[in-house]
């Protein structure tokens, strides 16, 4: 009986230890410093970096890529970013930082999605280098 008690533990483990090993894969392209050093399943494809003024006439939920500077904190995790063809406000959840010190005078690229809502256009990002 203790045999088997401990075979399934052993076996329930393995599972977990597989199941969230699983979970790890995703998109790995060019500069993404946040998987460097993991060996990663996903795909690896060509980035195509945009302009605000091309993010502010897409979809919403349209993934997008943008380099520039954050030139102005607006509160509620949100903020003015800036690139030579205009401004969106950005929202950057605190997690998301993972330890960046950013100021207006450095060069970011955020990765997010387009959120469109009534009268308004933002990025939500899920992930900002520095450059």
């Amino acid at each position: 009986m203790k045999k088997t008690r401990l075979f399934l533990t052993l076996g329930f483990l393995t599972l977990a230890v597989l199941a969230a090993h699983a979970q790890q894969g995703g998109f790995d392209g060019p500069g993404d410093s946040s998987r460097q050093g993991r060996s990663q399943g996903g795909f690896s494809g060509e980035r195509q970096v945009v302009t605000v003024a091309q993010a502010l006439t897409f979809r919403d939920d349209t993934p997008v890529i943008l380099q520039g500077r954050i030139i102005r904190a607006l509160g509620n995790e949100k903020y003015l970013f800036e690139d030579a063809t205009g401004t969106i406000v950005i929202e950057i959840d605190h997690d998301k930082w993972r330890g960046l010190t950013v100021g207006p005078e450095d060069r970011v690229e955020i990765s997010g999605e387009v959120e469109r809502g009534r009268n308004r256009v933002e990025i939500d990002v899920d992930r900002i280098i520095k450059l």
